[in-house]
């Protein structure tokens, strides 16, 4: 059994709010970097709460990176009366992770959507993202960040880089290590809730396209739209997009 971590949260909107979302980040990344997802939901009159995930940000270390512990952990982060979320949004790893709790616990959220999520990384894959990590902690400078990537706001260079400075490099590589295959294709086809995914635009980069896609989205509750023009953070390289298709997605 996967023992949980409580995961630190930040949030928007008001505690009152009748609907609440979780909003999960992905490898190397915060719960900060969640904010243009944060405060869209907040603007459109939900609660969205954002983790930082094991190892990453002000989050507890551990010795377990896979990704059912990274389930388990969100797993344990209910609500404040325990009701299930109305919303998960997870990009990356957080959108693989936030799979595999749906689908061990159904109650947990009554609706997912994924960013460009991490079901299934090939071979090119891992390199591709192993290669970014190395690039992040090797120079944790905002100046590093606005050089690789010069359209982001402000806010997004300030905060990956912060990021880069409190996730533990030893538990990213792990996170690649102990998820050799890196596939929960069997958990996205047992989603019990509707689930949209916002892919990314193949043409720039997007871990979840072609053949994996086609069969993901084979499934009767899942649906999908892509952001054209958009790399792998879609909420970073446009954002206005990505939200709009998010909050079209929600209702």
């Amino acid at each position: 059994m996967n023992a949980p971590v409580t995961l630190p949260r930040l949030s928007w909107g008001s505690p009152h709010a009748p609907r609440r979302a979780l909003l999960v980040h992905g490898l190397g990344s915060s719960g900060a970097l969640m904010w243009r997802f944060g405060t869209a939901l907040a603007d459109a009159g939900w609660l969205a709460v954002a983790v930082d995930l094991r190892g990453h940000g002000r989050a507890p270390r551990a010795l377990d990176y896979s990704i059912a512990a990274y389930a388990a952990d969100l797993v344990h982060t209910g609500t404040d009366d325990d009701a299930p979320w109305d919303l998960v949004v997870g990009h990356s790893l957080g959108g693989a992770a936030a799979t595999v709790a749906a689908a061990g616990t159904p109650a947990w959220s009554r609706r997912l959507v994924l960013v460009d999520p991490a079901i299934h990384l090939s071979n090119r894959d891992r390199t591709i993202v192993a290669n970014s990590q190395k690039r992040a902690f090797a120079d944790t400078s905002a100046a590093a960040v606005r050089a690789e990537h010069p359209s982001w706001h402000e806010h997004d260079i300030e905060l990956k880089a912060l990021a880069a400075q409190q996730a533990s490099p030893w538990a990213v590589a792990q996170t690649s290590e102990q998820n050799t295959p890196w596939d929960v294709r069997d958990a996205a086809s047992r989603l019990g809730v509707p689930t949209h995914i916002i892919g990314s635009d193949p043409a720039v980069y997007s871990i979840f396209t072609g053949d994996l896609a086609a069969e993901v989205v084979r499934h009767p509750l899942v649906t999908m739209s892509v952001v054209a023009g958009a790399g792998h953070s879609p909420h970073r390289d446009r954002p206005d997009e990505t939200v709009r298709q998010l909050l079209q997605a929600v209702g």
